[in-house]
């Protein structure tokens, strides 16, 4: 590919040696790079379309990078032409998941902690612009940036009726009941299987974050939305900081979020997911 081609003569002065598109989901180009020997990763989008989408990602990766997990190196970021590129290290997942060992690490990620529930910046998941404007309190950082305004899109979208936007109103002055309190915990923030890697020694990997100071259960549950969690990795992470009683209770309350979002971004095949959490829960 020419633009490819390009940036690597920009950034390296060298030449590309091979190229390999990968599965980037459904916003940015992913491919596998070969330069001077070395292996990398170079993600493309439109930057019109997703502006500074990658600088937050950097960001994000920075924040990560903090904790003990496994974080891949950014080599470059910028733009060439209409499009944004970010180049990161290639780290190739084979072997085994150390289950235990990932358990470990979320925990001490989690430990990482902030004043207020949020950030300094918005950023995206996935083709979405995340607000993570400061709250106080969980839940109503819960309602006001990540509940309401997805429930309020879904419904302009004609992806749910007036009367699920009206039990999801219901169910946002409920939530407070249904939460214990906790200080704000350092999130991955996009924790599904696909964002979760290891390398191959085992050691788990994170890519693509949505970062955030929040509650610590949302990684959890959003790990829950399409598998599940090896109690090894449970056991690993209570050891190091143990959950609230009845945290597996409050799973599909966190899944919302990241259902909603999937609503509106790839439409009804969520829907029923949404109503049933409303429904049982309002």
């Amino acid at each position: 590919m020419k633009l490819i081609e390009n940036i690597i003569q920009n950034e390296f002065d060298s030449f590309l040696e091979g190229i390999k598109p990968l599965s980037g989901g459904s916003i940015n180009h992913v491919y596998l790079i070969q330069v001077s020997g070395v292996f990398f990763i170079i993600k493309l989008n439109d930057s019109d379309v997703y502006p500074d989408m990658f600088e937050k990602e950097v960001l994000g990766l920075t924040l990560l990078d903090k904790s003990s997990f496994k974080i891949p190196e950014v080599i470059k970021c910028g733009k060439y032409q209409e499009k944004a590129y970010l180049i990161l290290e290639y780290i190739k997942p084979e072997g085994v998941l150390d289950w235990p060992q990932f358990g470990s690490h979320l925990a001490h990620l989690h430990l990482i902690s902030s004043d207020n529930f949020g950030l300094s910046y918005d950023n995206y998941i996935g083709s979405l612009i995340q607000s993570n404007k400061i709250k106080k309190k969980w839940s109503d950082f819960y309602v006001e940036r990540r509940i309401l305004p997805l429930l309020k899109k879904a419904f302009d979208m004609s992806l749910i009726s007036r009367k699920y936007l009206d039990i999801g109103e219901h169910f946002c002055k409920k939530l407070s009941d249904f939460l214990p309190v906790e200080s704000p915990s350092l999130l991955h923030g996009d924790l599904w299987s696909g964002n979760l890697i290891n390398d191959r020694y085992g050691s788990p990997v994170l890519i693509d974050p949505a970062v955030y100071f929040g509650f610590r259960e949302m990684d959890l549950a959003m790990l829950q939305l399409f598998g599940s969690i090896p109690s090894s990795a449970i056991d690993a992470y209570q050891d190091v900081f143990p959950l609230h009683k009845d945290w597996q209770k409050r799973v599909e309350i966190n899944q919302l979020y990241p259902l909603l979002v999937h609503l509106v971004i790839f439409g009804s095949s969520y829907y029923n997911s949404v109503r049933n959490i409303l429904r049982k829960y309002s």
